[in-house]
């Protein structure tokens, strides 16, 4: 059985997206000839924990820890709540106060290309034996933070292995780059990092066609895409709402503020009395409070349920008990090719998804060849509150469903297999 070391930041019990990718990866690469190792800090500040995560370690794979240090520790002396949001990629510039402005600087000029390069040194002289001793073949580091994949850089020097770099988030083009504060030289250290990883590496992995063609401009080297996904799970049966519910997990920061969607609720409510009694607007996880005074100026309050965050099985079965699944990127040619990991979980739970993104998402494809929904771009006022109508229709007459969904290609064994022939055979 092949041998592939997986380094990554985010494992159990970080919580959020990002963890289950490589957490779901490990689980079937062993039924594709694949043993993995899975190499990961040992005393990580994550910015969300889901202790639930732990759960779905399988009991075979090895993990070994090294510690690590973070600047983010020191700083929650100064501000926990702020540390806490810069260190998960939440970036406000509104009413930044001169401390705030002084973090961001920090961490995007003094700790490029993020606060986890402290963490490579030690790693790399750790790694170096472990790969000898294992007798490991192929290295696969995954980013974000990015200072992972300089770990696999320097390995790579080191030692007789297979470098594969998987991107879940692009670097230099992610849309919280520019709010860093950065000077001339550091963007420029940036793209020299990023344009060294790409063309080091001896194979890349990107999680959407978009990053892909990006990607492709700065390398020669071989790119594929492998989307996230969603798994299954042996669980209860869970009724749907009597309610017709909008719900939305994740963060919903001020970028993400759906303002014709309130308004277009605000009119439904207004114009028919059966979908007022019937309305309910679930928030799961963070929601910034420009968002919660627009919902407010629309007059929505009375509808909405702020539910705070939840772990991931609750996440799920709210998914599957919604009438209606809310997804929200910010309006902005740099976010077209971003794909949210929840728009495979909410595929799965197989309700309507109501996508509200940029002029031509990524994700917009996605739901349209699957038949898992509608997405539309925030201006298309008529559009959105044309679908919600059409959607209370079926929901009162019980036939709001998605008989014709075809999502079996996102399943994590489905991917894991991808995977498992991109990386292929090392000698």
């Amino acid at each position: 059985m092949q041998k592939v070391l997986i380094i990554t930041y985010y494992w159990p019990p970080a919580g959020g997206p990002g963890v289950q990718r490589w957490l779901k990866f490990v689980k079937y690469l062993p039924h594709y000839n694949v043993e993995p190792i899975v190499y990961a800090p040992e005393n990580p500040n994550y910015p969300i924990t889901d202790d639930s995560f732990e759960n779905g370690i399988p009991g075979r794979v090895k993990v070994y820890k090294q510690k690590i240090f973070e600047p983010y520790g020191l700083a929650r002396i100064f501000s926990k709540r702020k540390t806490k949001q810069i260190s998960s990629g939440i970036i406000t510039t509104k009413d930044q106060t001169l401390l705030e402005k002084l973090m961001l600087w920090v961490r995007g000029n003094l700790f490029i290309p993020d606060a986890r390069k402290f963490w490579i040194r030690p790693s790399v002289n750790f790694l170096s034996r472990l790969i000898e001793k294992e007798k490991i073949g192929t290295i696969i580091t995954t980013g974000p933070p990015h200072s992972v994949h300089l770990i696999g850089q320097q390995l790579k020097k080191q030692v007789k292995v297979q470098w594969i770099a998987d991107f879940r988030d692009p670097w230099t083009s992610i849309g919280y780059h520019d709010k860093l504060m950065l000077t001339t030289a550091s963007k420029k250290k940036h793209k020299q990092l990023e344009h060294m990883v790409l063309n080091e590496a001896d194979k890349i992995i990107v999680t959407s066609n978009t990053t892909k063609l990006e990607f492709s401009q700065l390398t020669e080297k071989p790119i594929t895409v492998i989307t996230n996904g969603f798994d299954t799970y042996d669980e209860e049966p869970v009724p749907l709402d009597a309610t017709f519910t909008i719900s939305h997990i994740g963060s919903l920061l001020s970028g993400r503020d759906p303002l014709h969607l309130w308004q277009a609720l605000s009119e439904l409510v207004a114009e028919n009395e059966a979908f007022k009694k019937s309305l309910r607007l679930k928030l799961a996880g963070v929601v910034s409070s420009d968002v919660l005074e627009s919902i407010k100026s629309f007059g929505l309050e009375p509808y909405l349920d702020l539910l705070g965050y939840l772990t991931h099985k609750e996440a799920m079965s709210l998914q599957r008990s919604s009438q209606v699944l809310l997804l929200l990127e910010i309006d902005s040619i740099a976010t077209k090719g971003i794909i949210p990991g929840k728009v495979f979980e909410y595929m799965a739970a197989k309700r309507p998804i109501l996508g509200v993104g940029p002029k031509d998402w990524e994700v917009a494809t996605l739901i349209e060849a699957s038949n898992t929904g509608k997405t539309l771009e925030y201006q298309q006022f008529k559009e959105i509150k044309d679908i919600l109508w059409h959607w209370f229709l079926q929901f009162k007459k019980g036939e709001l469903a998605l008989p014709h969904s075809k999502t079996e290609q996102y399943h994590r064994k489905e991917l894991t297999s991808k995977l498992a022939k991109y990386i292929g055979k090392w000698e």
